[in-house]
């Protein structure tokens, strides 16, 4: 059991994979363990979810920096991002990275049919083919390598944007109100479960369509769930998903938690753990929570065999640092690597 930033985590040492699942804390899995309970005995009411909706909702806007009333809840990112792929005119030319995460090329990929095209460019151009482009599609936080998108460069084209936060928000201070659209989803960095996710939409951004228009996006959801006529939210919450309840009441106590934390403190203590396996390495520094390192196979396996808990992406191997990580898991990669005789 490990303290860190005043709660409790059951995670092990060498676990460096919250860039694909984080670890909740005690308090967070508690809180999930008794919403099951309540389940599993008949407690349960669906209305009761609500409140855990709104905070989860309040807190994600928090650590993104935008207000509530313009973030929409839904399950995953592929399905907010669709929301925005589906909704821009034909003809859209969007612009990325070519080792973008799918879940953010693909929905507009699929559009092919009505014109919209996706461009591939390395990160150190992005900012340059915005000029040609109708949308910018593009992480904050690289998943495959922690690259940090240059965001001061794209909010000075003027071209707008569509960010996905999901491996940002958590570790790194973010303020992206001025984001046409800011994505993010729960299960990584935010300690909840896999389930929710949150879409920002700026005042003055193109308005979306909300093609999964359901009871729960009406003004009043449990008034909104017989008959005609149309009557959805006039905020962000006209494009809500019907909600995963436990994924949301996960989320409502993580995020809260988190929001409430220094996270330029979260950022120095992830970020200095992970360059310090770079440095020792021999490596640069990166200044991102995510390691990327280009391992042998035997590397590999000495990493998994010392009890490193890590992921590979685009070839290399993915270590991911968070505030439950500490000194113990640097000197365990470092120990696993270290030159043999």
């Amino acid at each position: 059991m490990r303290e860190a930033f005043g709660a409790w985590f059951d995670v092990p040492t060498g676990y460096l994979n919250t860039a694909s699942i984080g670890i909740p804390s005690t308090a967070v899995a508690d809180a999930v363990a008794e919403g099951v309970t309540g389940w599993r005995t008949g407690a349960a009411r669906p209305p009761q979810y609500d409140e855990y909706v709104a905070r989860a909702r309040a807190a994600w806007a928090r650590l993104t920096g935008v207000a509530p009333e313009h973030v929409a809840s839904g399950a995953s990112v592929s399905q907010l991002v669709g929301l925005v792929a589906a909704s821009v005119p034909d003809g859209t030319r969007v612009v990325t990275v070519g080792s973008e995460f799918t879940s953010v090329t693909f929905p507009f990929a699929v559009q092919e049919k009505r014109g919209v095209t996706v461009t591939e460019v390395p990160p150190g151009k992005l900012a340059e083919a915005a000029a040609d482009a109708d949308l910018v599609a593009v992480s904050v936080v690289a998943s495959a390598d922690g690259a940090l998108a240059d965001l001061d460069a794209l909010r000075a084209t003027g071209t707008p944007v569509l960010l996905d936060a999901t491996q940002a928000v958590g570790w790194l201070p973010l303020r992206l109100d001025w984001a046409d659209y800011v994505v993010g989803g729960s299960y990584k960095w935010l300690f909840a479960p896999r389930g929710a996710a949150w879409l920002a939409v700026h005042p003055n951004a193109a308005p979306l369509v909300p093609h999964v228009a359901n009871w729960y996006a009406a003004q009043d959801p449990w008034d909104g769930v017989y008959g005609l006529p149309l009557r959805l939210a006039d905020t962000a919450r006209r494009l809500d998903l019907s909600p995963v309840w436990f994924a949301q009441l996960g989320a409502a106590f993580s995020t809260e938690w988190l929001a409430g934390l220094d996270m330029t403190r979260v950022r120095d203590h992830c970020t200095r753990l992970a360059d310090t396996v770079l440095t020792e390495l021999g490596l640069e520094s990166a200044c991102s929570a995510i390691t990327s390192l280009e391992l042998t196979a035997d590397q590999r396996d000495r990493l998994a065999a010392s009890g490193v808990v890590s992921s590979v992406r685009a070839g290399r191997t993915r270590l991911s640092w968070h505030l439950y990580n500490t000194e113990d898991d640097v000197d365990r990669v470092l120990g696993a690597l270290a030159t043999r005789p």
